[in-house]
């Protein structure tokens, strides 16, 4: 009788429901724990900005605190070149928040765990990664390249936290360019828009053909704040100003009542005057 063959489970990989590829983390070679992360190719319908293309980014949950962003690159650059990791508190769409700021203005991160989004330049890298066996952990730190923890990890942070001098202006004096510049851009963009949107005498504003295919430009604050006085000034002429009686009634009280209100004003002024010229010898 020909000798029974187990099969091996370490060349396939774990699909838990949801579609989530399970892959694990070992932080070092000679570790016994291991860390569970959760991968899965990122396909949103949702999802407008370039930065997350959608056959190219994957999605990673239950990443550890100790894996900043430079080590989630280190680790799945086995799998192919990695463009660019993003590592956040919660799932969620992307959003250009400005200006990339220095890690000196920026608020303090919080520590838990967190989920990514990895952008390959190969879509062949989506699929190596979910046929990663689960059995062959992903170690983080090696020899090559250490990841420091606990003590040493705070020690790190301390010795960081201090910054030359002549190293903090330039920061400051890029970012204060950067700041100025977009001021410039701002202003010349509001300028232009009020070019397009200023009116003639006859209260007529010209209107140009924009390039093809370009999108309606929407109607600026300045020009919605405009179109609203007119509005108004046009209201305000078509009001019959007391025409009914009751309307001549409301006018007349609210005439005495504002005379009897200035009249209690200059009551006050008065006797405030008074009592400051009054003479006081000690």
């Amino acid at each position: 009788m020909a000798p029974f063959k187990k099969k091996h489970a370490s060349s396939q990989p774990c699909i838990i429901p949801g579609g989530f590829t399970v892959l694990s983390l070992q932080f070092s070679s000679d570790s016994v724990a291991q860390h569970q992360l959760y991968v899965k190719e990122h396909r949103v319908r949702a999802e407008k900005s370039s930065r997350r293309p959608l056959d190219r980014t994957l999605f990673v949950l239950n990443i550890p605190s100790y894996c900043s962003e430079g080590v989630v690159k280190e680790l799945f650059s086995q799998f192919g070149c990695v463009q660019s990791v993003e590592l956040r508190d919660h799932p969620g769409s992307f959003q250009e928040s400005g200006p990339k700021l220095s890690k000196f203005f920026k608020p303090a991160e919080k520590q838990g765990f967190n989920v990514g989004y990895i952008v390959f330049q190969n879509s062949s890298s989506i699929t190596a990664a979910k046929s990663h066996s689960h059995n062959v952990p992903l170690v983080v730190s090696t020899e090559e390249h250490p990841v420091r923890t606990g003590v040493q990890k705070w020690i790190q942070k301390y010795t960081e936290s201090f910054v030359q001098p002549d190293k903090l202006q330039q920061i400051v004096d890029s970012f204060m360019q950067d700041y100025d510049k977009r001021k410039e851009e701002e202003a010349e963009r509001q300028r232009k828009e009020a070019e397009q949107q200023q009116e003639d005498e006859e209260g007529w504003v010209k209107v140009t053909k924009g390039p093809k295919g370009a999108k309606a430009r929407p109607h600026s604050e300045a020009a919605n704040k405009r179109t609203l006085q007119k509005e108004m000034r046009k209201k305000k002429r078509k009001e019959l100003m007391n025409f009914y009686t009751w309307q001549h009634r409301n006018t007349q009280k609210e005439h005495i009542a504002e005379l009897r209100k200035k009249f209690e004003e200059d009551k006050q002024r008065i006797a405030l005057l008074r009592a400051q010229r009054k003479f006081r010898p000690y």
